[in-house]
């Protein structure tokens, strides 16, 4: 593997380094969407909101308290806003939005750099293939009419080593962005319909 990344020249390296950052962006951001609760949370949140919408404020909001999930974190910021007298509906409902758009903010921190690699790794793969191919070229040149085809064929497949490396890195870094993508939404619909139930009934109606 070593001998593979030599061969591929400086473009190779930097193709590698961009792998090791995939690699751990991905497992980092798992890591943060479990904390947030993308997987978890969504039971109680729905349990928390019947008892709000049963009039029973307390139980609601002790259910709530102290929880890590976003739903849940967005739901308690939904309830504090709607029975905060000092706050007209339409103020306690712009409140809520904002602190939902923060949450939602949080839940997306990776996912820029994430892109770009998607963007960059083909374009590193196609920018080594190509100084790859002028070096060969040249070097079939210097050799005149001595060239030696198993050469030229030699230094095109290391060439093109870089344009399979940064696929190879942009494909699971674009997978796993699309998978982070489709979570967020998913979390941003479910808080939009928790936000809508805790507003429309409950003990402020």
């Amino acid at each position: 593997m070593t001998d593979l990344i030599a061969n591929g020249g400086v473009v190779l390296w930097i193709i590698a380094a961009l792998s090791v950052v995939t690699v751990a962006l991905i497992l980092w951001k798992v890591w943060r969407l479990s904390l947030s609760g993308a997987w978890s949370g969504g039971r109680v949140t729905a349990e928390a909101i019947s008892h709000w919408q049963a009039g029973e404020v307390d139980a609601a909001m002790a259910i709530l308290s102290g929880r890590n999930s976003i739903r849940a974190r967005l739901a308690l910021a939904a309830m504090s806003s709607r029975l905060d007298a000092g706050l007209s509906d339409a103020a306690a409902r712009e409140d809520t939005a904002r602190q939902a758009r923060g949450l939602l903010a949080q839940l997306r921190v990776g996912l820029r750099p994430l892109d770009l690699i998607v963007t960059i790794a083909p374009l590193l793969g196609l920018l080594g293939t190509v100084l790859g191919m002028i070096a060969a070229f040249q070097a079939l040149q210097e050799a005149g009419v001595r060239a030696d085809p198993a050469t030229l064929a030699g230094g095109i497949w290391e060439a093109l080593l870089t344009t399979a490396a940064g696929m190879g890195v942009a494909i699971p870094a674009s997978m796993a962005l699309t998978w982070f993508d489709s979570v967020a939404d998913r979390l941003q619909g479910e808080m939009e319909d928790d936000a809508t139930r805790i507003f429309t009934r409950g003990p402020a109606a």
